[in-house]
């Protein structure tokens, strides 16, 4: 993982725990409460699954920029 990413992976764990910590002392009933942490703990698993999947196809246009670079080059050598 580059270093942008531990940043991001570091900070989005540092926001969840915030917001976690936030409501655990909010002054609020024990069913308010566990519904905010359910409702955070969603959004939390929509993000990364965002995360995930934007990762995923960045990824896939890698590769296919990859194979399209490889068949260029085996192209100009074969014309060579």
């Amino acid at each position: 993982m580059n270093t942008t990413g531990k940043i991001l992976t570091a900070f989005a764990v540092g926001a969840a725990a915030g917001a976690i910590l936030g409501i655990l002392f909010a002054p609020d009933k024990g069913s308010e409460t566990r519904n905010k942490i359910g409702e955070q703990g969603k959004k939390f698993a929509d993000s990364i699954k965002e995360k995930f999947n934007k990762t995923k196809e960045d990824l896939n246009d890698l590769k296919e920029e990859m194979k399209k670079a490889t068949k260029e080059t085996v192209n100009n050598i074969q014309e060579a």
